[in-house]
């Protein structure tokens, strides 16, 4: 009650946001009007002048007022001009409206513009692109596909074309030089994939800095942001290559296992059913019970069963399987909640997308021989191998490779059943995927588009393809990449605009650090929003649905039905032929047509069926005698998880104060209502006695429907966090190779880095030595055999035993000794071979090394990843788990990539014709006295930090962005297992070497 109150008295934030922004707005038009008294040229010269005043200290907040002025004033001054956008002229007849000033102000001020459908958002980017670019830092706005990015650029650009502010638009299929030239452009159009991609080859992939293409990451407008920043958050970009392994055969050997699994589950359910229909019918309270809890077991093993559905109709059913449900989750029948499916084969938890085999399924699959999908515990196996005393030591270690072969084959069978399981039973053809030219194609579950190129992870994707049997693609792998968030995160400022961010404010604000602002409409909506109908079944939903787009094309009325699945669609469109009523569908099937589809959906009597809305780009107008009909009529066939998809398909009725209506059509079957409704509408058709045909229709309903979309929007919320926090760990190792590379990259001489990882090197050799030591007294002749043999896996240098038996015990100056020993053969290497020879060797080392390393670290973090859910069994936090392992295997991988680096400057060669002396080379012997003299002669290790404590940086986690400060080292260097300086009586590594 005080929260109302106090919005009554102060009004909500955005009103207030609104209101103070208003003053500024009149000033920007003040302004204009003294601009309009100017010549061209003379405003074409405030751009110059904007710049010079940004150079001398100004800011764009001091140009923001006069900036935008002088885009209002342009766009005044070109109406009537005309210029070409995608291949037909194009007349500008546009100047802005005082509220798309407003939303650009807001856009520049790096928040979100919230716009209803049809007010110009494409208009007001220019506002905070020409003032951004001024800087000449580069703008980048994103859109949804790459029709749009090139439209929106080609038809700003007359605008930017007067002012002298470049234009580049990124386009699928570009070559990189092309790309370079767009991105060297003021502002660059392009799409979220595009963008990111290219970040991912430039500091992934690139091998010289020509290569790289983008030039930093400054200002981002994101159209559509809702649809970028949440919607397609959950997908990372991912650049993956062949793996040379084809995995079809072991789908194939699985395939008709699982397929004569389903379908023995389904003519069991089926029974099960006609069973619980036969005791329904006695009359008797236990006979009741006992079809309740048939149904209930079906509805855990084929909840989508039409049969369950049909019976779930009457009310009375529905609530016996809540009392079910009551009563095995109550603590007395634990016990038989896990007894409810040993009746199953499998049972599937559509919530969370998964399938769970029982006792019952397992046997099925393998009868003969059921340990084929059965993994034996590692660790227990082992011992038993250990403990066996009939076995030799030769026949443990074979029992020990054969029992590792075995756990692995077992592994890779179990999770090609899980993923084939899932393929038959959770992912349906013409809902989450299509199929087209024998290829299995995603379909985008908020756009209705196809995903080109994208691929289900982690074998999915070829489960499908031998479901559907088509070509089993060859298994790829990892070679780069980043999800939505962490990329658009780089930006120093981020702003974006759509039709419906509100209902996930929170969201972005947490994430993205991003406020909404809901812009006012330049003119009142007059569309009618009608109260949703609720009916029992799907197919009187479909009936009122055709009655209603009869009712309607009848009097020339435009329709626009939108559908959630491309299956929906294609029902509906049966449904019309029959009645030989015209109409086009827009679906992931047709969606080459969607611009001219979407254009002519408001002409007089069309009918037009698409699949979702969101993100489509094109306004719909009406066409003559269409207002005085009532204008554009919208049909929702189902709610969508998500409100903004719904509040998206009514937006594109109403633009500018067009007349229009809308509807939403429910039925209990729908997969919303069905998992996530309340049982009070269930409960309310009761009490009414609806019979069939009858609608249910009240704003109480709509608010009842509403919350069901909050239980899901909340969830998915949580999804999308979950995945970000688990990204954010890869985040902080990503950031450390891509910096460390970009620096290989952009500089010429990178021979510091080269004897820093040879210090690396021989500082790792010496610490893990003395760590597997341990304490000694005496030194003996086989430790420092064996200390010398590691140093020769690595380095062309041979010790002499005197000199290393006296250091051994004191590893400090051992590693000195080996470090100053390394210094002098590696420049001895560049004597013989050449200085510009082992300059271009040390940059393709490096980078070759990088990669290769860097590729795999990524195919282990996919595994942990797998692996680490397993633990939570044991009441460990998967996230702790993952931070835990992942930061090992990342220092891991650190240690091994400088021995590697080290190891190859060595042993490669850009010069043939010096092997001989190189062989010579290794021969030499390195005393202590002669390389200690020599030391001072070692190039001083004086550079940036990013740099020089590359491997260092892995021992702290990889935590992050590191500052930029030189560093000179005037001391020893101490070892990282050595007793801390300070006297804190821990490790180095683990207290000031942090």
């Amino acid at each position: 009650m005080s929260n109302w109150l106090l919005k009554l008295i102060m009004g909500n934030r955005n009103k207030r946001v609104v209101k103070r922004l208003r003053p500024i707005v009149a000033k920007v038009n003040a302004q204009e009007e003294l601009y309009q008294k100017l010549s061209d040229d003379e405003i074409k010269a405030k751009t110059a002048e904007f710049k010079e005043r940004l150079a001398k200290g100004e800011t764009l907040d001091d140009l923001m007022i006069e900036a935008f002025a002088v885009i209002k004033n342009v766009c005044r001054r070109l109406c009537g001009q005309s210029w070409e956008v995608c291949g037909s002229p194009y007349v500008w007849n546009m100047i802005p409206y005082d509220v798309q000033i407003l939303g650009g102000i807001v856009l520049h001020r790096g928040a979100i513009a919230e716009m209803a459908t049809g007010e110009g958002k494409t208009l007001v980017s220019i506002f905070p692109i020409y003032l951004n670019a001024l800087t000449g830092k580069g703008v980048h706005v994103v859109t949804v596909n790459d029709y749009l990015a090139r439209r929106d650029s080609q038809w700003n650009k007359g605008v930017f074309d007067f002012l002298g502010i470049t234009i580049g638009c990124i386009q699928n299929q570009m070559d990189p030089a092309e790309r370079r030239i767009q991105y060297n452009c003021d502002d660059t159009y392009g799409t979220n994939s595009e963008f990111g991609f290219d970040y991912l080859r430039d500091n992934g992939m690139a091998m010289r800095k020509e290569e790289m293409v983008q030039r930093g990451h400054y200002y981002a407008i994101i159209d559509e942001v809702d649809s970028i920043l949440i919607d397609e958050a959950r997908t990372p970009l991912i650049i993956s290559g062949p793996v040379g392994v084809s995995k079809e055969n072991n789908y194939q050997e699985i395939k008709g296992l699982v397929q004569s699994l389903v379908n023995k589950q389904l003519i069991m359910c089926n029974d099960m059913l006609h069973t619980a229909k036969e005791l329904l019918k006695t009359g008797d309270e236990n006979d009741r019970y006992r079809a309740g809890r048939l149904m209930y077991i079906v509805r855990k093993g084929n909840p989508k069963n039409h049969l369950l559905t049909k019976m779930m109709e009457d009310p009375e059913n529905h609530k016996l399987l809540e009392r079910i449900h009551a009563d095995l989750i109550a603590d007395m029948k634990r016990k038989e909640m896990h007894k409810i499916t040993e009746d199953l084969y499998f049972a599937m938890d559509e919530k969370s997308n998964e399938v769970f085999l029982t006792d019952k399924g397992l046997a099925t699959l393998s009868p003969e021989d059921q340990s084929k999908f059965i993994l034996q515990d590692p660790v227990e196996e082992t011992m038993k191998i250990d403990e066996d005393e009939g076995l030799t030591a030769e026949e443990k270690i074979a029992a020990k490779e054969n029992f590792q072969k075995v756990y692995h084959d077992t592994s890779e069978r179990l999770h090609n059943l899980s993923q084939l399981m899932r393929a038959y039973v959770l992912f349906e053809k013409d809902v989450n995927y299509v199929v087209q030219e024998g290829k299995v194609l995603i379909v985008d579950e908020f756009t209705g588009r196809i995903m080109p190129g994208r691929r289900y992870s982690d074998g999915l994707h070829s489960a499908l393809e031998a479901k559907e049997n088509v070509k089993i693609e060859g298994e790829s792998q990892t070679y780069a990449t980043i999800t939505i968030q962490n990329y658009f995160r780089l930006y120093e400022k981020l702003a974006g605009m759509t039709g419906t961010a509100e209902t996930e404010a929170e969201e972005f604000q947490q994430i993205y650090r991003l406020d909404v602002v809901s812009i006012p409409t330049n003119k009142p909506v007059q569309r009618k929003d009608l109260n949703d109908v609720v009916y029992k079944t799907r197919r009187e939903k479909y009936n009122s649905v055709i009655r209603d787009i009869s009712r309607c094309y009848e009097k020339g009325q435009p329709v626009l039905v939108g559908t959630v699945t491309v299956d929906q669609s294609e029902v509906l469109s049966r449904m019309l032929q029959r009645l030989k009523i015209p109409h086009s569908v827009l679906n992931a099937k047709y969606h080459e047509r969607e611009a001219e589809i979407v254009a002519q959906a408001g002409q007089k009597g069309s009918v037009t069926i698409a699949t979702n809305m969101a993100g489509r780009g094109t306004d719909i107008k009406l066409g003559p005698g269409v207002p005085e009909l009532g204008g554009l009529h919208i049909i929702g066939t189902e709610r969508h998880e998500s409100r903004r998809i719904d509040r998206q398909l009514r937006g594109r009725s109403g633009r500018q104060g067009d007349p229009g209506s809308s509807r939403f059509y429910v039925s209990l079957e729908d997969d919303l209502m069905r998992l996530f409704g309340s049982d009070k509408i269930a409960t309310l058709m009761e009490k009414m006695g609806m019979q069939e045909n009858e609608e249910l229709q009240h704003p109480l309903l709509n608010r009842s429907i509403e919350t069901a979309q909050k239980r899901v929007e909340q969830r998915n919320f949580g999804i999308r966090k979950h995945t970000l926090e688990f990204d954010d760990v890869m985040n902080k190792q990503r950031a450390v190779i891509y910096e460390f590379r970009t620096h290989l990259l952009m500089t010429d001489d990178i021979r510091e880095d080269a004897m820093q990882f040879l210090d690396d090197a021989a500082g790792n050799i010496v610490d893990d030595f003395m760590a597997a030591q341990g304490e000694f007294k005496e030194v003996t002749a086989g430790m420092v055999n064996q200390f010398i043999a590691k140093v020769l896996t690595l380095f062309p240098v041979n010790l002499v035993r005197d000199d290393v038996a006296k250091l051994m015990k004191n590893p400090t100056e051992l590693q000195h000794y080996l470090r100053d020993a390394v210094w002098t053969a590696y420049r001895r290497k560049i004597q013989i071979e050449g200085e510009e020879n082992v300059s271009r060797l040390e940059h393709i080392v490096f980078l070759m090394t990088i990669d290769k390393f860097w590729k795999d670290h990524l195919y282990e973090m996919d595994g942990l990843r797998e692996s680490v859910y397993l633990r939570s069994y044991g009441q460990k936090d998967p996230l702790l788990e993952y931070k835990k392992e992942a930061h090992h295997i990342f220092t891991t991988m650190m240690e091994s990539l400088a021995g590697e680096v080290a190891k190859s400057l060595f042993n490669l060669t850009t010069v043939r014709e010096s092997q001989q002396a190189l062989m010579d080379m290794a021969n030499a012997t390195y005393s202590y006295s002669d390389v200690s003299s020599n030391s001072s002669s070692a190039p001083k290790i004086q550079v940036s930090d990013d740099n020089m404590h590359m491997s260092d940086v892995a021992y702290s986690g990889a935590g992050g962005a590191l500052k930029q400060k030189t560093v000179v080292r005037t001391q020893p260097k101490v070892g990282r297992n050595d007793p801390c300086p300070c006297g804190s009586g821990k490790k180095y590594k683990n207290c000031c070497g942090q």
